[in-house]
């Protein structure tokens, strides 16, 4: 059946749009019993700082900044490979009925508490051992998520060094030379002309073309020697094909840093509280960015913005390491707001773009393939693995930080929770459904083309001939050259850049592109805008979140030599941010997104079973207390899918890696997974000790 994207986005605002109407009233007046009358914390702790009443549509583009990160993006991308029935299911029913709920319920308890944070919040409702374990589990969980954040930045930036499987064959076209590079001790490059035709098996099964040309990169002492038993050279081993990074995305996200800065100092400095003067100035200076980086590749420009991947690395660190130390009015703040402008305009545009092409969805609604597990992106089955890779767009335990963290001190009226922590969220699930209905827009082969690993390829196909055959048969109704075309097009590699932005940067295009007729030489400014709205989404929270984890860490630091805990002290603050730092950029240097999302999955959910035990705990002694399984039920599902997941990844991935080729990580995965289960089980346990002492009592 023959399924478009028109259909699938009205039905699902209509959905979301009951679910405010309704559902959020009878949170709002039967089990968070808002009321008005009540002053919240913006007005008694008013400071000027940190507690200021704000309006409520400025108070949700901050919120929504805050919250919106990488999840919706990238998870309903990877989860295509299930089917899109799986993720776009969760995504509605999650963000209704669970994550919404979250947000809701936590920035409404903060309010009602002096908009305290979450790990305070858990100190005082369920104990000290139950507040110990909650700020230990926040600070490992904002480090993982900073990480899971990052390492898609990078996949998107970032140059790759992807290995070719040792006796598979490269064909060249007839009369086409190859250029051998050779430099004493280094490696030996070859450049490989376009239209080459990479043999790893048997069968036309197993095999690809590179329309597009790259180097080689052979080490030392090795060569491509003939092959025996046919035409082409065979590939020694250690062979890698370089892909180099996007010097336009680069251009693009640094210019925003500059620009950022000028657009608070022109705010809060030479133009004092001239925000719309501000907000064109910086918007005008973005666009013209995104279309001057069209200029910088193969220009003597590219090779200072086409990043390695260890270089992009270094880059984000000193990036995080730079925002969360200088001063928020300086680079946090002006950032966040140009972001809240683009984001929202972007999912709106993308809404209308999808309404407007009506592209037909090519994914399968279940994959016949992979919903049993085995897939490129994730290698587990639909249950627990679609929930835990649909995170941020159906429920985030990371929002909650935000819910109890800035957003309470600014409620200027309680009423305002139930469109700032409701409505924010049912818009990062529109996200996450956008983004879901672009990546199911792709051709199968296109889609399978980007998210395969060149260097797991062969083996991968041979494990799975007849989602290979059938990837073959797809290749020829979509056209070999599909993705070629495209790379032509948007002047970047395409072939095997796993990590899904890439993925929904194409299938942004293509949905922009074909909504407007005529207009297609307009793909490649389409494409890297996609590239930098999603680094700008990311960004926005890893420098956040960066801030955030640094007051943890110099929090536990002021215990050891108080001087370290003092928030203005520079010593104090260069230390933490460093500690911080250093922690997300080891995960993201040493981990891949197979192993990274599911890590930041697991530990962003489980933040999410704490933020809802807290709020089941104020609800115990209130007169809502027959509502509790407004937020009970989601707590004990995402509970279940989270530990089943935990279990299978340290009794599969993390047991491998402890007892192959990489012990130390897969025992540090393994100590760090435990901990986390063992700190949600402490909250648990307290929470049903909380539960159950009134009974007792009565």
């Amino acid at each position: 059946m023959s399924v478009h994207a028109t259909p699938v986005i009205l039905l699902v605002l209509g959905i979301l749009a009951v679910a405010y109407r309704y559902y959020s009233a009878f949170l709002a007046a039967r089990v968070a019993m808002l009321d008005d009358s009540r002053t919240t914390p913006a007005h008694r702790f008013e400071d000027g700082q940190n507690f200021e009443p704000t309006n409520r549509w400025v108070l949700f583009g901050h919120h929504f900044a805050a919250i919106s990160g990488a999840g919706p993006l990238i998870g309903p991308v990877l989860a295509i490979q299930f089917g899109y029935l799986p993720g776009l299911v969760w995504l509605v029913l999650g963000v209704c009925l669970a994550g919404a709920v979250q947000d809701m319920m936590v920035l409404a308890v903060s309010t009602r508490h002096d908009g305290k944070s979450l790990a305070t919040l858990c100190r005082d409702q369920l104990g000290r051992p139950a507040g110990i374990a909650a700020a230990v589990a926040i600070l490992y969980i904002v480090i993982i998520a900073l990480a899971g954040l990052g390492v898609v930045v990078v996949k998107a930036l970032g140059g790759e060094q992807v290995s070719l499987k040792p006796g598979t064959t490269l064909v060249f076209p007839a009369g086409s030379n190859i250029v051998k590079k050779l430099a004493p001790g280094s490696p030996t490059l070859y450049t490989v002309p376009p239209g080459s035709t990479y043999l790893y098996g048997k069968t036309p099964d197993h095999s690809m073309t590179f329309h597009e040309g790259f180097n080689l990169s052979v080490p030392p002492r090795e060569s491509l020697k003939s092959n025996p038993g046919g035409p082409g050279l065979l590939i020694p081993e250690g062979a890698k094909r370089l892909v180099p990074g996007s010097s336009w995305g680069t251009f693009t996200i640094a210019c925003t840093i500059p620009i950022a800065l000028l657009v608070g100092w022109y705010m809060y400095r030479f133009r004092r509280g001239k925000i719309l003067e501000a907000s064109l100035l910086g918007a005008a200076l973005v666009l013209g960015a995104t279309i001057a980086g069209a200029l910088v590749p193969g220009s003597r420009f590219e090779p200072y913005f086409s990043l390695s991947r260890e270089m992009t690395v270094f880059a984000l660190a000193a990036y995080g390491f730079t925002a969360a130390v200088l001063p928020v009015w300086m680079l946090l703040l002006p950032r966040d707001y140009l972001s809240t402008f683009l984001k929202i305009g972007t999912v709106i545009l993308l809404v209308a773009g999808v309404i407007a092409a009506n592209p037909r969805l090519e994914a399968p609604p279940i994959s016949p393939h992979f919903a049993a597990g085995g897939g490129p992106n994730l290698d587990g089955p639909i249950f627990p693995y679609v929930f835990i890779c649909v995170m941020c767009g159906a429920i985030s335990g990371f929002h909650s930080l935000v819910s109890s963290g800035t957003t309470p001190k600014m409620i200027s009226r309680e009423s305002d929770v139930r469109m700032i922590g409701y409505g924010a969220m049912l818009m990062e699930g529109l996200v996450g459904v956008v983004a879901l209905i672009a990546a199911a827009a792709l051709p199968n082969s296109m889609y399978y083309d980007i998210n395969i690993d060149l260097s797991r390829r062969p083996d991968y196909l041979a494990q799975h001939p007849e989602f290979a055959r059938l990837l073959a048969a797809n290749d020829l109704e979509a056209g070999p050259s599909a993705l070629v075309e495209m790379e032509r097009e948007v002047q970047e590699s395409l072939h095997g850049r796993t990590g899904g932005a890439v993925t929904l940067a194409v299938g942004m295009a293509r949905i922009f592109s074909d909504a407007i007729p005529g207009m297609r030489f307009l793909l490649k400014y389409w494409y890297h805008f996609a590239i930098m709205f999603e680094a700008l989404f990311i960004l926005t929270t890893i420098d956040a979140g960066t801030r955030i984890a640094r007051f943890l860490v110099q929090e536990f630091l002021g215990r050891i030599w108080k001087p370290l805990g003092n928030l203005h002290s520079i010593l104090g603050s260069c230390l933490a941010t460093a500690l911080v730092v250093g922690g997300w950029s080891y995960f993201i240097a040493t981990g891949s997104i197979e192993t990274i999302w599911p890590m930041f999955g697991m530990a962003n959910q489980l933040l999410a079973v704490i933020a809802l035990a807290v709020v089941a705990a104020v609800i115990i002694d209130s007169p809502a207390r027959k509502y509790l399984p407004v937020v009970l039920l989601p707590m004990l599902f995402v509970a279940t899918t989270t530990t089943t997941t935990a279990y299978r990844e340290i009794t599969g991935r993390f047991w491998t890696m402890a007892t192959g080729a990489a012990p130390y990580r897969g025992w540090l995965n393994i100590g760090l997974t435990a901990m986390l289960i063992v700190c949600a089980g402490v909250i648990a346990g307290s929470f049903l000790v909380r539960w159950l002492k009134p009974a007792r009592q009565a």
